[in-house]
Order: C-alpha cells, then sequence, then structure tokens
C-alpha cells in the first residue's frame, strides 16, 4: 500500500514540468462500521478534516495527497447474546492518503475517477460499552493497533475551485494488534472480541482548492 504511494508519487515527478500544484483544505463525513463475525456492526457518523495538494497532470490524470484526522468508528452488539447491549468504539487516525484521479476536463466542470491508497497512525480511541467504564487511549491494555492501511474507491466531480469526492474505502489491516503482549483482563476479552475486525465505510468529503 505504501508501495503504491510511492509509486504515485514518482508518476507525478515523470511529469513535473507540465504540472499545475495548488493547495486547499478538505473536511466531511465518515461513515463506518465494524466487520467482524461475532460483533453486529452498525454504522457510525464521524468526521475528517485536514489540509490537500493538487497536483494536475497531462491526459486527465491528477495526484492528491491529503493529511487528515480522521475519525472512524462502529456501533456494535454480540450476536450470540440476545438482547446485547449496544457499545460504541472509535479510533481518531492521523490520516495519509494519496488519491489518484482520471477524468476529462471539461472547462466548466471535471467529473473523475478516484482511487485512493492510504495509510494512517492512531491518536486517540474510545471504547464505550453499557454498564462499564468508558475506556479512553489504551492502545497497550487493549492490543488495538495504532497503525491503519487501506485503499479508497470513488468518485468525484470538480467545479472551479471547489471538489467533491465520495468513496467506499477498506480497511485491509486488523483493528487490533495481535502480536502485543496480553495479560489478561480486558486487553483478552478486545483481542477475542475484535480479532480481525476491521472498519470499512463511506466517506464524503469536500474540498476548497486555492
Amino acid at each position: 500500500m505504501i508501495a503504491a504511494a510511492v509509486l504515485s508519487l514518482m508518476f507525478a515527478g515523470t511529469f513535473a514540468a507540465s504540472a499545475q500544484v495548488g493547495f486547499g483544505v478538505i473536511g466531511g463525513a465518515t461513515f463506518s462500521k465494524l466487520s467482524k463475525d461475532v460483533l453486529k456492526g452498525e454504522n457510525m457518523t464521524q468526521y475528517h478534516v485536514g489540509g490537500t495538494v493538487q497536483v494536475r497532470l497531462p491526459l486527465g490524470f491528477s495526484i492528491q495527497p491529503s493529511l487528515i484526522y480522521n475519525v472512524k468508528g462502529s456501533k456494535f452488539a454480540f450476536d450470540q447474546i440476545p438482547d446485547a447491549p449496544t457499545g460504541d468504539l472509535s479510533v481518531g487516525y492521523l490520516e495519509l492518503p494519496v488519491s489518484v484521479q482520471w477524468g476529462p476536463d471539461l472547462l466548466l466542470f471535471r467529473p473523475f475517477l478516484d482511487v485512493t491508497p492510504f495509510v494512517g497512525y492512531g491518536l486517540n480511541n474510545k471504547l464505550s460499552v453499557p454498564g462499564a467504564d468508558i475506556i479512553k487511549n489504551t492502545w497497550s491494555s487493549s492490543s488495538i493497533s495504532r497503525w491503519e492501511y487501506g485503499i479508497g474507491v470513488g468518485v468525484g466531480l470538480e467545479i472551479w475551485k471547489f471538489q467533491v469526492i465520495g468513496r467506499y474505502n477498506w480497511n485491509l489491516g486488523s483493528l487490533v494488534d495481535l502480536k502485543s503482549d496480553i495479560d489478561g483482563g480486558f486487553g483478552t476479552l478486545l483481542r477475542n472480541s475484535f480479532e480481525r475486525g476491521k472498519f470499512g465505510g463511506f466517506t464524503l468529503t469536500a474540498a476548497i482548492l486555492f
């Protein structure tokens, strides 16, 4: 995934002489849920915000890396437990998505296809289960992995200096750190519950380019 991002930037450098570079701010809504066999994941709405750099290339291509704070989460319940209480899990990532875009410039607007590999580092997390204390930022004891990576695919529309992108994102790594040492208690419970779980979902992003 990181290799794909590096290759994208190398491709951009090849056409540097004819490229047009612009900067901007982005933000939007993150709709995500947890994929896990023993958990019943439900959608949670969060947000993302940050900055972006657009490199316009020949032949309708553009490369657009961004640095954002992206909050992903999910409501969940255990399928095997009737009337199980619903819990909430959210993780805030410092994320680097590299959007590779292609679309024709139609003068007044530009529709485009989008493929976006991304990597992120967790800054904070919160787990809330009815009847228990809220757990925050316990990376070592909870075994939640700080690192995430994945890919998104979507479509976008650019009108003058405004851009909107709808994208579905797949996280490819496990939500928990399977290599960390767990000494029982809450960490063991979380690992058993969320092992092989992943965040997936849709983002709707708006950008203003300068």
